[in-house]
């Protein structure tokens, strides 16, 4: 992998997104209130294109899954649980508790917690749609008000009724 080259600003309805990656995949996909509008670092690239792409088709309702290629950096634990998580429909909500049992650690749900905690791919590697065993918001490291944006507007997609 090339070192980070690319990094772009996205402007969405729930704030600033952050896009890295280099020329092969996206590394990072994070919030970011610190600017407001678009912000060009180094040449774009064509993964990091498609990430802007899509993500502007997400929030206009047209795009339900993402399909650009990804470089996840983390531990196996880490991998392994956001892996999991790219396999959740759009607009389904699961519990922790499911994605530990999805990943064959039925006991490690505090321990997906934590790996959702530590995603670095937002939106794209849908941590948003974990909840917990409750069926409440819980731990977001966008903020739990941007959980409840992305879940609603996922749920008007589909043509659900909104649960939050």
């Amino acid at each position: 992998m090339d070192k980070i080259s690319c990094v772009r600003l996205l402007s969405t309805p729930i704030g600033t997104v952050r896009i890295c990656g280099d020329k092969q995949v996206v590394t990072a996909v994070e919030f970011d209130d610190k600017y407001e509008e678009y912000e060009i670092i180094g040449e774009l690239t064509a993964p990091v294109e498609a990430c802007l792409n899509q993500l502007r088709e997400y929030f206009a309702g047209s795009r339900k899954k993402f399909d650009v290629p990804l470089h996840l950096e983390g531990t196996p634990f880490q991998k392994t649980v956001w892996n999991a998580l790219q396999k959740i429909p759009f607009a389904k909500r699961v519990s922790y508790k499911e994605v530990a049992e999805m990943i064959g650690n039925p006991q490690g749900q505090r321990a997906v917690g934590l790996a959702n905690n530590h995603n670095p791919i937002a939106i794209v590697v849908p941590c948003h749609r974990v909840l917990g065993a409750n069926g409440k918001l819980v731990g977001y490291a966008g903020g739990l008000w941007r959980k409840s944006w992305l879940l609603e507007h996922e749920a008007k997609v589909m043509g659900q009724n909104l649960f939050v």
